[in-house]
């Protein structure tokens, strides 16, 4: 809400200023000399006073900035009876503080349906009814109704026989697991499987998804604001202009030199070509499906040295996948596929679905089962074109078949088999892995040569799954069975040896995400908590996508860098052709004015920024609604 009122406020500011010139203009042409001048200080003065506030923030906090060179100009050429000039420099300066507004607007409201999947409300067991309740209102020993998809929102013990939970966004085990009755359910775990009964073990407010947003909160609030670009240059351009007003006056006694200085000094080059530059910079992000939330995030992310990720649903796809299929009994492999998934296709269970995928990816035509009985947390049951099929555990098809379960010591770290028995007889088995992304070694050999020099792994999944995963993979360290907290530790490290940006999608990375100098969420797929408390979003559910992202942001800052320094260059000339007396404040004002149209005809370049992407075609476009994504879906 705040933000919003400084965004009104400055459009006011850009409104006025903007209506001031142009009047007074309107005014001079038409003879009217002291109704121009009046209409000149009626645009200046609201820029002023928003300029001097802003002063005063920044002085409070340490900081000196930009502002004062604008403030002086303004003043000086108010004082001495510039007030063409001043109204000049009014709306350049409060135009470029407009741009970053629109730029941050832009970047908060499309976030807004990223954010709207944060559950707010639970289902409870009341009186032989139910209830929907607000998440405050869930007291310890409460019964509630978990349905399929649903976020569990507190802790608990599951009340029902058997549940099925994805818990990656947490622990970052890939594939759901089963819960018996009187397990513990963490919340922000998903259910995978049919609805259950959770008994509540704590308020929401204590459990552990509102633990891991504290975290949240305790890293933003003790991260250090970034450094930007325009403030570095700001000291250094302040005295050199200062030094040429005063010296002018000082040595020729007119201080219409001195005000002609400071109009042509107005830091336009920094207050305007920057924001050009780098709102630039954001737009053709967004278009590669990289939403970089503000101007700050993308100076920092074209500085970054550390690349830290998470694994599941990050560099790997997060969705178990077919790796390989065993025939035990001479049936062909497409056909035991085939098979499996036309009985799938009654069932809901993430690993079901993904058999279901695997098979129509295969082209295969899939015929509708019939007398299909689930076993919740153990398998499927039913009929295929005359045939009986199941479809489960490898213990569970087992004892149905009235064999034993093999030994399978062999199979990957990481890795689920899946039975299917055909007419009474074991059939084969489906082994299911969570691989990585298509493209993930060449995205990180292409952000080694952006300059990224360390590139490390931080999972909350084991050790022995996370290095069957990331073999080969060339990573300078892999830290798994991390919580929270200690990949936060990881993160406060690492920012020893230089910025540091961590990807992650779940619950669980949301704190470091908050603590790294950029954080980068998975937005597609990702927790909500990890889009929140991200300084990027990933929109499309491709991590190739980081590495655009961090070539436009660095092309953008180059390209902010040479306009700055093309239009301080002209300035400084400007400054001492008004220093000798060669113009006046307008004449300066004019000048200045061309300067920019020069500086930012430059930062413009940044819409054209073409990232090197092998083998891939043209970004599709994002749409600012994001309405698809918001509910998950996959472009």
């Amino acid at each position: 809400m705040e933000a919003t009122r400084a965004d009104r406020l400055k459009t006011v500011v850009l409104f006025l200023a903007t209506t001031g010139l142009v009047a007074g203009l309107a005014a001079h042409v038409a003879g009217e000399t002291g109704l121009a001048r009046g209409l000149w200080i009626a645009g200046v003065v609201p820029a002023l006073a928003a300029l001097l506030l802003e002063i005063l923030r920044s002085l409070r906090s340490g900081e000196v900035g930009l502002d004062i060179v604008a403030a002086l100009s303004m003043s000086a050429a108010l004082v001495f009876g510039e007030t063409l000039a001043a109204a000049v420099v009014a709306v350049m300066y409060s135009g470029g503080t407009f741009l970053e507004a629109f730029a941050e607007g832009r970047a908060r409201r499309e976030m807004h349906d990223l954010l709207s999947r944060v559950p707010r409300t639970a289902t409870r067991h009341r009186n032989g009814g139910l209830e929907e309740v607000a998440l405050d209102d869930i007291a310890q020993g409460d019964r509630l109704l978990i349905r399929q998809g649903d976020v569990v929102p507190v802790d608990g013990t599951v009340a029902s026989q058997t549940a099925f939970v994805d818990a990656s966004a947490l622990t970052g085990e890939s594939l759901p697991v089963r819960l018996t009755r009187g397990a513990e359910a963490m919340s922000g775990s998903t259910n995978a499987g049919e609805a259950f009964d959770l008994t509540a073990m704590r308020a929401a407010k204590d459990s552990t998804y509102a633990g891991i947003v504290r975290l949240v909160e305790a890293a933003q609030a003790s991260k250090a604001p970034m450094s930007r670009l325009a403030d570095r240059w700001s000291l250094g351009f302040l005295v050199v202009t200062v030094s040429i007003a005063v010296a002018a006056w000082w040595f020729t006694g007119d201080p219409i030199r001195a005000v002609a200085v400071l109009v042509v000094a107005t830091p336009c080059p920094l207050i305007l070509a920057v924001p050009v530059a780098l709102v630039a910079g954001l737009s053709r992000a967004a278009q590669f499906g990289v939403l970089i939330k503000g101007a700050g995030p993308l100076e920092t992310m074209a500085r970054i040295r550390t690349l830290i990720l998470d694994k599941t649903g990050t560099l790997t796809d997060g969705r178990p996948q077919i790796v390989s299929i065993d025939s035990h009994g001479g049936m062909a492999e497409g056909e035991i596929l085939r098979l499996a998934a036309a009985l799938d296709q009654a069932s809901k269970h993430p690993v079901a679905q993904a058999i279901v995928a695997a098979a129509q990816a295969r082209g295969f035509t899939l015929p509708v089962p019939s007398e299909v009985a689930e076993i919740p947390g153990e398998g499927v049951v039913g009929h295929v074109e005359g045939r009986t099929v199941l479809v489960g555990g490898d213990g569970f098809v087992a004892s149905r078949v009235g064999g034993r379960p093999g030994d399978h010591s062999v199979i990957a770290a990481g890795s689920v088999l899946v039975a299917v028995a055909v007419d009474g007889q074991l059939a084969g088995h489906l082994v299911m892995s969570d691989p990585l992304r298509e493209g993930a070694g060449a995205m990180l050999d292409g952000l080694r040569r952006e300059g990224v020099v360390r590139i490390l792994l931080a999972t909350g999944d084991r050790a022995e799954v996370a290095e069957r995963v990331t073999e080969g993979l060339g990573l300078d360290g892999l830290r798994a069975g991390l919580t929270p907290d200690q990949k936060v530790l990881l993160v406060l490290t690492e920012r020893k040896h230089g910025p540091v940006m961590m990807v992650g999608d779940g619950v669980n990375d949301a704190p470091a995400l908050a603590a790294a100098d950029v954080g980068v969420a998975m937005g597609a797929r990702g927790a909500a908590a990890s889009a929140e408390a991200a300084d990027v979003v990933l929109l499309v559910d491709r991590i190739d996508r980081l590495g655009p992202g961090i070539e436009i942001a660095r092309g953008a800052r180059r390209i902010a860098v040479e306009s700055v320094v093309a239009g301080i260059g002209l300035s400084v000339m400007g400054m001492i052709a008004a220093a000798y007396g060669y113009l006046t404040p307008v004449q300066g004002a004019l000048l200045q004015e061309v300067i920019d149209v020069a500086v930012i005809l430059n930062a413009l370049r940044a819409l054209r920024i073409a990232p090197h992407q092998p083998g891939r075609p043209q970004p599709e476009a994002v749409s600012s609604g994001q309405a698809d994504i918001a509910q998950g879906a996959t472009p």
